[in-house]
């Protein structure tokens, strides 16, 4: 299948990112290369690093990316390695990164990767298919308890306890092994009286076992605070999310590394020493266009957070 997915926020991504024709700029989310190939093309003596877990996603940039190649450095490697990776490249600063968080239209759309409640696929959501642990592990080995936790933390599922007992009580008989026997299980969970209409009952535990399997939440605060470190002054962190959870911890991080004196009110003299190190950009987070939804409406949830190196 070709690797396509439709770039969210872009003009909005690249207006933020401020590009310097000479910069260093880091896509930590490759995925279909849309963002890389117009921080690319602004380029001239300038370096583009970009990461992806995802093997499909390098090979398919090594074409996409093919006529500006000489400005690339492709990492096959998750972005919470960012500053090993950057140190390995002899790269000591940067002048931008860009991290879209959401799983790419690619991944989702190919049956076989076994992302997606709308097609019948082994149990995998693997987005570095190196990985010893697939869904297939998390749905067949981990306990009750362990499950009611991912799917309430993961996925704000009400109906964490009921989906994670039916499941335990499934494979009882035999092992769960595909997308399809996975989604009639959470659909016996939760009771029809108590759907969202315009929610497919199996989303919100999809993404729940997606996120933990890839870590996904474990290293977004990580990338932020090696990427500030390395960040040369007037350099941007862009960050796009597309749920709450991950909103949540970039909002969290940006404050934390946006404030001054963290000590109480009621010292006289600061003891902290607490310098900040960012200045956010985005008090509000920057949504998709009417426009931009029209043309595609997995935009929706997207959420765009902004911060620029002091």
């Amino acid at each position: 299948m070709e690797f396509i997915h439709k770039s969210v926020l872009l003009d909005e991504c690249i207006d933020s990112l401020n590009i310097k024709p000479e910069g260093i700029y880091v896509d930590g989310t490759l995925g279909g290369a849309g963002h890389s190939l117009e921080i690319v093309k602004r380029l001239d003596g300038g370096k583009l690093v970009a990461f992806d877990q995802d093997m499909d996603a390098i090979e398919n940039a090594r074409i996409k990316l093919a006529e500006y190649m000489d400005r690339v450095i492709l990492i096959h490697s998750n972005f919470e390695n960012l500053g090993e990776k950057l140190d390995e490249n002899g790269i000591t600063g940067i002048d931008g990164l860009l991290l879209d968080l959401g799983v790419s239209s690619y991944q989702l759309d190919t049956p076989e990767r076994g992302f997606s409640y709308m097609h019948d696929a082994p149990l995998d959501m693997r987005m570095d298919k190196s990985l010893t642990e697939s869904a297939w592990d998390i749905i067949n080995r981990y306990s009750e308890a362990e499950l009611s936790d991912i799917i309430r933390n993961y996925g704000e599922e009400n109906w964490h306890a009921r989906i994670a007992a039916f499941i335990v009580e499934r494979r009882r008989e035999k092992p769960i092994e595909t997308t399809f026997e996975l989604v009639d299980i959470i659909k016996a969970a939760v009771p029809r009286k108590a759907r969202d209409e315009n929610l497919h009952p199996a989303k919100r535990t999809f993404q729940a076992i997606r996120i933990a399997v890839n870590r996904e939440l474990d290293v977004i605060e990580k990338v932020i605070r090696e990427a500030t470190e390395k960040m040369n002054r007037g350099g941007v962190i862009a960050i796009i999310t597309f749920h709450s959870l991950e909103d949540r911890i970039v909002k969290n991080v940006f404050r934390d590394l946006s404030a001054g004196c963290i000590c109480p009110p009621e010292f006289p003299v600061c003891t902290c020493n607490t310098v900040a190190k960012l200045k956010l950009l985005t008090k509000k987070p920057i949504i998709s266009s009417k426009e931009e939804l029209e043309e595609n409406p997995r935009a929706r949830s997207a959420k765009l957070r902004c911060a620029v190196r002091l």
